[in-house]
């Protein structure tokens, strides 16, 4: 019904020969202007991003510093003072065994699996939870509480690994990046 309408209310137009004014004429030629542009644009990316360029420029990002992403595999005890964090500290430097603590004493969801928050990355958590737990090397944990909105943390890194992103995860900004640098050639070229 909607299409019948807008041919209707297009046919009506043509027939009292409204196209015939300046400023329709104008309004005709600008949008006539964009359609164009705009599968000009398209049809430029598509011809340029291919999946076999896009795979290309994957493994040339693998060799990038900074393309791997670093993770630790991290547990924590959190508790809702500094003073008893402070004391969890003092527990797990007389000897106590951390996941026993974790369980015990660890107010957060993450205490039942004795604090253990599998591998994480820096933008995984909070600002100040990830600079603490990324400071520390495999087997070491913080000295000091660490505090949080969600309360006063202590913090145990189990491991360190770095991991690639694969090219599922990137394929989108990779995409989104090719398509910008494709764009801005073909302008360049056309100014040229």
């Amino acid at each position: 019904d909607r299409v019948i309408d807008f041919r209707l209310l297009a046919a009506e137009a043509e027939r009292q020969n409204i196209g015939d004014d300046p400023a329709v004429e104008a309004a005709l030629a600008q949008a006539r202007d964009a359609v164009l542009r705009e599968f000009l644009v398209q049809q430029t990316i598509e011809k340029g991003l291919t999946e076999e360029n896009l795979r290309a420029r994957y493994e040339q990002k693998k060799d990038e510093e900074g393309f791997a992403r670093e993770e630790v595999h991290a547990r924590h005890i959190l508790v809702s003072t500094e003073e008893d964090a402070k004391a969890v500290i003092t527990q797990l430097q007389g000897g106590a065994e951390f996941a026993a603590v974790a369980q015990e004493r660890s107010v957060g969801p993450s205490a039942p699996s004795g604090g253990d928050l599998g591998f994480i990355s820096r933008e995984q958590v909070v600002p100040e939870f990830a600079e603490a737990a990324f400071a520390l090397d495999a087997g070491e944990t913080s000295e000091e509480p660490v505090q949080t909105q969600f309360g006063w943390h202590v913090i145990n890194v189990v491991e360190r690994r770095n991991v690639e992103p694969t090219y599922e995860e990137t394929a989108p900004q990779l995409r989104q990046d090719m398509a910008r640098e494709i764009v801005t050639a073909l302008v360049e070229d056309l100014r040229s």
